[in-house]
């Protein structure tokens, strides 16, 4: 008797068994790709989204995103917004009452205008010489003419302008010698320093000294002075004294702010 083969073992056939299809899911929506989810779940079973976002915060306006609006983040309805406004609105009146009020403040707010502000030439209602010297008055120096002059004897006389009504003075304008030409220049003594007295509507003298250059032409001097009524030029000291020469003051001029 032959040997026997062992039988080929033979797997056996796999049976489909009828699976239940899974309930379908009673919550919302995912918001992200709208599969349906438990109303237990937090995440989406799909595709992970949060089923319950944070809300988002509303849109601030354009002004709370500039600075200094922009420091500090004020939810609609708080208050914030309204109590920071009316605490600028008392900052900003505080420091324009003071601005106004106190003297710096008007200065400051004064020379603004000034730079701001266009001049013009205003002359004098008349003009005095404490002093002068034959052929050479007082008026010779606001005549507008450049061949005329004051003619001081010497240091310590002065020449007044006296306005017509108050005006805000800001720069004095003064042409030395007896020529403004260079080669009649030197022909007499010129003033180098002036004492300038400044009288306003109210009875106070303002002090501003004005050293001059000893060369021809006109030499400015810049203020800013209101409620002027008067204007008084002292001469304090010169060049080219002596031999008799009288200091020659060519022309004043006087400026307002427009």
């Amino acid at each position: 008797m032959g040997a026997v083969r062992p039988a080929v073992p033979v797997a056996p056939r796999p049976v489909v068994r009828p699976v239940a299809a899974d309930d379908e899911p009673a919550g919302p929506p995912c918001p992200a790709c709208g599969a349906p989810n438990g109303p237990e779940r937090t995440f989406c079973r799909r595709c992970a989204a949060p089923l319950k976002p944070r809300p988002q915060a509303e849109a601030l306006p354009w002004w709370r995103t500039r600075w200094p609006f922009a420091r500090r983040r004020v939810r609609a309805g708080s208050g914030r917004l309204l109590r920071g406004s009316l605490l600028a609105l008392v900052v900003v009146g505080v420091l324009v009452a003071g601005f106004l009020l106190v003297p710096a403040g008007r200065f400051v707010f004064e020379d603004v205008r000034d730079k701001l502000g266009g001049t013009a030439e205003i002359g004098p209602e008349n003009v005095t010489a404490s002093a002068v010297t034959p052929g050479h008055p007082a008026d010779d120096a606001v005549d507008g003419l450049s061949n005329t002059y004051w003619g001081a004897p010497g240091t310590g006389a002065s020449l007044t302008a006296a306005f017509d009504k108050p005006f805000r003075l800001v720069g004095v304008t003064v042409r030395p010698g007896v020529s403004a030409k260079p080669e009649k220049f030197r022909q007499g003594a010129r003033p180098t320093r002036a004492e300038l007295l400044i009288t306003t509507e109210d009875g106070k003298t303002h002090e501003q000294t004005m050293k001059l250059s000893d060369k021809p032409g006109p030499q400015t001097v810049r203020m800013g002075i209101s409620d002027v009524v008067s204007v008084r030029i002292v001469l304090r000291e010169a060049a080219g004294e002596g031999d008799g020469r009288p200091i020659a003051v060519g022309e004043i001029a006087y400026f307002k702010r427009t």
